[in-house]
């Protein structure tokens, strides 16, 4: 069903998203849909949440006992940071219905940014370990990470200049390569 509804945003936006479209999709009823979701936003929270999850981790690379916490964080967040703009579902909300975006921005943390805090906790805490990561309590340093890292993927495209070398998404991404070095260095 979250393929289903996925497919639907993709095609028309959330705003003109129903669950009949999305039940349609699936090869369900509504009925079926409606026991779970009571309604189209709450289907979409739980498809942003997957989706979201599923990025971050895809972008964390795989330890190697030649790289610090911090150099897998680090490279695994600018990675994320990438993956994210250009995740078609992503863009196709920014493009078409960015307000939903903005409780999440505003007003609370959603389920997506309570699993990538978990995750960024975990890896600050080997990073205190091995020594990588400058100490300082772990869920506000997640926190703060998340804060710099939501920053550059909400707001990335409203900052480049594709034709300015100096401007390119991907200079951006290594100044953020730079400040979470930075931030994170002992």
């Amino acid at each position: 069903m979250l393929d289903a509804v996925r497919d639907c945003v993709l095609a028309v936006g959330v705003r003109r998203t129903t669950l009949t479209d999305v039940a349609r999709r699936a090869g369900v009823s509504r009925m079926t849909l409606y026991r779970r979701w009571p309604d189209v936003r709450s289907l979409v929270g739980d498809l942003m949440t997957r989706e979201w999850i599923a990025v971050a981790t895809g972008a964390m690379p795989t330890r190697r006992p030649d790289v610090t916490a911090r150099g897998l964080l680090t490279e695994g967040l600018v990675d994320a940071v990438r993956d994210f703009v250009a995740h078609p579902l992503f863009r196709k909300i920014l493009d078409v219905d960015p307000e939903l975006l903005l409780p999440y921005v505003l007003d609370r943390r959603g389920a997506s940014q309570e699993a990538l805090l978990e995750l960024l906790a975990g890896v600050l805490r080997e990073g205190h370990a091995d020594g990588s990561v400058r100490r300082a309590p772990v869920e506000r340093q997640a926190r703060s990470v998340l804060l710099i890292v939501q920053s550059f993927t909400l707001s990335l495209r409203t900052m480049t200049d594709e034709d300015d070398p100096e401007l390119s998404a991907e200079a951006f991404l290594g100044e953020l390569r730079g400040i979470l070095e930075r931030t994170l260095t002992p």
